[in-house]
């Protein structure tokens, strides 16, 4: 397929890619939000959006499943970013990898005095590295949704994940106690594709730096 095909996520990253799209002069038929397909059309015969989990999108990209794609710092950690060419922070989605911890816990002490913590996490790389780096140990628990609920149920001491405004943890009687690093959304390109559709990628590639630039 000569055609380009632009993996991305519903939600958040979705609704903040459309203004940069929109600078390439590429506008989506449909809203994934109120459409059921998976693979939507735009304004341009040649270009074409598939939608995938978050955690899908490196590896659509990596593949040649698609062309480009925007996925998350997070994301992009986790997957490793082999066979991928980053070549932009879009500066969207923007949020914080963090420590949080039950109110009352007294994290800096555990860490000082060597304790061995439990850490549930989807992150578990972005964890791993960070406590290594720390010196401190750390048996890791992988999860896949809700991690507020872990220190709750008594299955973990803390817990790594995304933070925007903090409304959850304090919900749930938690505070952050650690900035791990800053997340932001990135434009994600196929090496391949980079070579053999250079004449339709690169023009798409420019707008988009240039949207960011104006931001």
């Amino acid at each position: 397929m000569t055609g380009i095909t632009i993996a991305l996520s519903k939600g958040r990253i979705f609704d903040e890619t459309l203004p940069l799209l929109a600078a390439a002069g590429i506008v989506p038929v449909e809203n994934p939000e109120t459409s059921r397909k998976l693979i939507i059309g735009t304004n341009r015969d040649d270009v074409r959006v598939v939608i995938v989990r978050a955690t899908d999108v490196p590896t659509y990209v990596q593949y040649g499943a698609a062309d480009l794609g925007v996925a998350g710092k997070d994301v992009l950690i986790e997957h490793g970013g082999e066979g991928l060419y980053q070549p932009l922070d879009l500066n969207i989605a923007k949020c914080r990898m963090m420590v949080a911890v039950p109110e009352g816990f007294d994290y800096a002490r555990a860490v000082r005095q060597g304790a061995r913590l439990k850490v549930a996490s989807k992150y578990i790389r972005t964890a791993r590295e960070h406590f290594a780096a720390k010196g401190v140990h750390v048996d890791l628990i992988k999860l896949y949704g809700s991690m507020e609920l872990a220190p709750l149920a008594g299955l973990a001491d803390a817990i790594v994940d995304l933070v925007s405004t903090g409304g959850t943890l304090k919900a749930n009687k938690l505070v952050a106690v650690e900035e791990i690093m800053p997340i932001s959304s990135r434009l994600v390109v196929n090496q391949a594709a980079l070579k053999l559709k250079r004449e339709t990628l690169a023009p798409i590639l420019d707008a988009f730096a240039n949207a960011v630039k104006k931001d």
